[in-house]
């Protein structure tokens, strides 16, 4: 709650140098990928809410933050691999991310022209994001009473369009690609873990946000010739 309360008031301090922003909410599903549980890049096991704030600095891109919360479940009982479903384990974890980058805009998006304004986009960056430490020992879950961080490469695929002057609605799925093999509790770190081990320890794991974005925009026009 606090990543989201100062990614939000970052941007609004910046609203006096006369750019375009937006502010607003990301509310959607999460799910993830790894060594338990489903394969499916989307499929959404829990649900995933947070803030965004965007920084229009041209009609073709925007610089972007956010703050994220979202709750993951793997499950082998509801993977199609024989394997996984046989084995049977199942956790719960929770992520919550900060993330900051570049945002795409494939059409030329001008909010300070009248009429509609629409255009799909890719973002990416960079995120960091905490979770929680787990292990299986004998086919139980292990709960160490810790969280973990780690760094994830964001992959975002988005369309968003202006539904009046001051409202923006968006809606996006975006991958991201961890620096850890452990959100699924199968490739604990340490030397005492090392039994605890299974899986492709070779393969990182992904979590995913998929959802929906409503912003409010404010700012005047900057110059003639930025946004025309």
């Amino acid at each position: 709650m606090r990543g989201i309360i100062a990614v939000t008031l970052f941007f609004l301090m910046f609203s006096a140098s006369g750019q375009t922003y937006e502010v607003g909410l990301f509310a959607g599903g999460a799910n993830a990928i790894g060594d338990v549980g489903r394969m499916n890049y989307i499929a959404p096991s829990g649900l995933a809410f947070g803030a965004v704030a965007k920084w229009n600095k041209s009609k073709r891109y925007a610089w972007r933050a956010s703050a994220i919360y979202g709750e993951v479940t793997f499950d082998d009982g509801k993977s199609d691999i024989p394997s996984r479903i046989q084995r049977g384990f199942s956790l719960d974890n929770s992520i919550l991310e900060v993330s900051a980058g570049l945002e795409f805009h494939f059409w030329e998006y001008n909010l300070h022209k009248v009429g509609p304004a629409m255009t799909p986009y890719i973002y990416t960056g960079l995120s960091y994001f905490r979770y929680d430490y787990n292990y299986f020992d004998a086919g139980l879950l292990q709960t160490i009473d810790q969280r973990d961080g780690s760094l994830a490469i964001p992959m975002t695929l988005g369309i968003k369009a202006r539904i009046n002057q001051f409202l923006i609605f968006g809606a996006e799925i975006g991958a991201r690609y961890t620096f850890t093999d452990n959100l699924d509790a199968s490739n604990p770190e340490g030397t005492n873990f090392e039994r605890f081990r299974f899986g492709n320890i070779f393969s990182d794991d992904w979590y995913v946000f998929s959802g929906l974005t409503v912003t409010y925009t404010f700012g005047r026009k900057p110059c003639r010739d930025c946004f025309e």
